[in-house]
């Protein structure tokens, strides 16, 4: 469970959590962006590997914080994304955070 709030009723916030996700472009793929880049317009590609890598830091995140023994993460952040030479990277935190009581379902 990932929130971007601070604060939640009845939890007990823990250590800082944190999760980086560096993807490899496709080098063909790359090039036609670069080429988009001159003229202008949507770069696709780019959009897609930045949303895949965000995807799998949050997961990596989540996963963390499970493995810690905590119900979920707090303030959830996303530094800012950057397309680097040939990937992107992505760095995500928040603080573990557990249920005081058991969680009613």
């Amino acid at each position: 469970m990932l929130y971007t709030t601070e604060r939640v009723e009845g939890v007990e916030v823990g250590e800082l959590l944190t999760a980086c996700a560096v993807s490899a472009a496709n080098v063909v793929k790359d090039l036609r962006e670069n080429l988009r880049n001159l003229v202008g317009g949507e770069m696709k590609h780019y959009e897609a590997l930045l949303e895949r890598t965000l995807t799998r830091a949050l997961e990596t995140l989540e996963e963390k914080a499970k493995a810690n023994g905590y119900d979920g993460v707090l303030g959830v952040r996303v530094v800012a994304p950057k397309v680097v030479e040939g990937g992107a990277e992505i760095i995500v935190y928040g603080n573990g955070f557990r249920y005081r009581h058991p969680r009613p379902d």
